[in-house]
């Protein structure tokens, strides 16, 4: 089963956290729960992170992580 601290959460960089830290805390599982769809939207348009579009198997994951009811 995908859990957010050990599959979703080290896909955020501090970087990442950092640079969106002004809508949500990509560190806190709270945060991303709530923003999940959002953070998906972005994920899979490529335009977060902001530097670089992760590959499709890290969007796939995040997706999985959300269709499993977002464990912690």
């Amino acid at each position: 089963m995908v859990s957010f601290e050990r599959d979703i959460r080290p896909l955020f960089r501090p970087d990442d956290a950092e640079a969106m830290s002004w809508a949500f805390d990509l560190r806190s599982y709270e945060d991303v729960r709530e923003h999940a769809e959002t953070i998906y939207e972005r994920l899979a348009d490529g335009s977060m992170p902001c530097d670089e579009s992760w590959p499709d198997e890290r969007v796939e994951r995040f997706r999985g992580w959300i269709d499993a009811g977002m464990p912690p």
